[in-house]
């Protein structure tokens, strides 16, 4: 994997996750044991063993081993392993930036920018996607079409909670049932990922950045996401919109065209093979300017 943070330090490693996942999709054997990893009653096994006493022995090792500084977190003790992976940092270690027009990172994780081109595909890692694939609404895709796809990806060591991009009015969750399956690169060759990921968007309305969709995609083993706001609310910039489980998972923002400028260190990184390093709340880029600001937000999307 090759990683670059906001300063400009690369990263190139291949961590025991990745190590795993390239055995599992690319072995003969691992296929196999692939097949079974994915069935739905593994996953929710999988929750309910490490929700147990037993699972939180495996913490310190995991902490150990993928250098997570615990103190910058409200809790040092676990009763299980989920409640480590759910773990609140403190307030302070994540700032939201909160003018009014910069668009936020929703999460820590890895960030890939992609332009959605006019035939409404996208490549992540070498793989192809279409946004109506993704979306399963073909006439929600092309409001994209010309706009960008902005994709986090968390992996296990990340914070798991995320929040509201800028102030707005969020529709009514939607909810696509899937199979849960990794969203690792290392997966690609394989398997293409998100279409057969279970995931869950809403629509954010905002008066600075047009209409946001905001999807979460979870991933194999993850055992759900949860969201706490399901039905059509007015929300504000920075607030907890939910968390995942255990498990790599992903974010993906999708921006409408000519309504955000998204900062040009994410877009080179991306173009040069890097994924760039983000944590929540950090800005990402910046609205452009409005000619009418007369229809923002206050109305309704229950219907969009």
């Amino acid at each position: 994997m090759k990683y670059i943070d906001r300063k400009g330090n690369i990263t190139i490693e291949e961590n025991e996750q990745d190590k795993f996942l390239r055995h599992l999709y690319n072995d003969r054997g691992g296929r196999l044991c692939l097949k079974l990893l994915i069935r739905p009653f593994v996953s929710r096994a999988a929750g309910v063993l490490l929700n147990t006493r037993l699972s939180a022995r495996f913490v310190p090792d995991f902490v150990k081993n993928n250098k997570i500084d615990l103190s910058i977190y409200e809790k040092q003790n676990f009763s299980s392993w989920n409640d480590f992976f759910i773990r609140r940092i403190r307030k302070e270690e994540r700032p939201i930036d909160m003018r009014e027009n910069i668009l936020i990172s929703p999460c820590d994780g890895k960030l890939s920018v992609h332009r959605i081109s006019s035939d409404s595909r996208f490549s992540i890692k070498d793989t192809e996607y279409t946004v109506g694939q993704l979306l399963k609404n073909k006439a929600l895709a092309e409001r994209y079409t010309g706009g960008y796809a902005l994709i986090f990806r968390l992996t296990v060591d990340d914070y798991h909670h995320y929040c509201y991009v800028a102030d707005g009015r969020k529709s009514a969750n939607i909810t696509l049932p899937g199979v849960f399956h990794t969203v690792n690169p290392a997966a690609n060759d394989v398997y293409p990922i998100y279409k057969e990921n279970a995931r869950e968007y809403t629509l954010l309305k905002t008066k600075q950045f047009g209409t946001i969709l905001m999807m979460e995609v979870g991933a194999m083993m993850v055992g759900k996401i949860t969201n706490l706001h399901k039905n059509p609310a007015t929300v504000k910039k920075g607030q907890e919109k939910g968390n995942f489980e255990f498990g790599g998972s992903t974010i993906i923002l999708l921006i409408q065209p000519g309504k955000v400028r998204i900062d040009y260190d994410l877009i080179e990184n991306t173009e040069e093979g890097y994924e760039t390093i983000v944590k929540m709340g950090e800005r990402i880029g910046e609205c452009r300017k409005l000619k009418n600001t007369k229809n923002h937000y206050e109305g309704t999307i229950e219907n969009t």
